[in-house]
């Protein structure tokens, strides 16, 4: 009866600590937890894609940014860059999609995002250049997807966003954001992809 009793309690036990490295719970231990809507955009090479085809089995790093920026946008690309080689260096490479969003897509065709990321050395090959949206439907989708501003300053071709690096989920969730143009916290930025893979 003992041994039966005490077999019942192991096997409890077990199956209670594995469910506590369940996506679900490793998601809940970061302190955000916000659905992240879709966005069609096209990309730097002018292709049609949705952020749900670029979260597909990949976790997001995602940037907002205007190529004609005279203040933060050049130092968080510089860093965005950086964090790109922080990835490889890491192996994530396969596990992660860095995404800059545009908001401003008027002055932001495809072409001038190309010659921007080409200008900061971007890897295309897990960092994306999103355009090709209304700049009512970025402003919503940054102030809902990402609680975070992007608008027009009046009378000036320069905008307010955020200068966040934010960290999405496979499954589509945004987790956490991370300072991204003075002193990045690159080596917690690793850890966090880490926890989820």
């Amino acid at each position: 009866m003992k041994v039966k009793l005490g077999l019942v309690i192991m096997i409890v036990l077990m199956t209670a600590l594995g469910a506590c490295g369940s996506k679900e719970d490793v998601e809940a231990s970061f302190p955000m937890s916000v659905e992240v809507g879709e966005l069609e955009a096209v990309n730097q090479d002018g292709t049609k894609v949705s952020l749900s085809q670029l979260n597909q089995d990949k976790i997001i790093l995602a940037d907002f940014i205007f190529t004609n920026c005279d203040t933060v946008c050049l130092p968080m690309t510089a860093n965005m860059a950086k964090l790109q080689s922080e990835i490889k260096k890491a192996g994530l490479e396969d596990d992660v999609q860095l995404v800059s969003i545009s908001i401003d897509p008027e002055q932001d065709t495809p072409e001038t995002l190309t010659e921007y990321s080409i200008r900061h050395s971007a890897d295309y090959s897990n960092w994306t250049f999103l355009t090709g949206y209304s700049r009512d439907e970025i402003e919503t989708f940054a102030n809902v997807s990402f609680k975070t501003p992007a608008a027009k300053v009046e009378g000036s071709n320069q905008f307010v966003h955020a200068t966040s690096f934010f960290l999405v989920s496979e499954t589509g969730k945004l987790l956490n954001k991370y300072e991204g143009v003075s002193d990045p916290p690159f080596e917690d930025i690793i850890n966090d992809i880490q926890k989820l893979k």
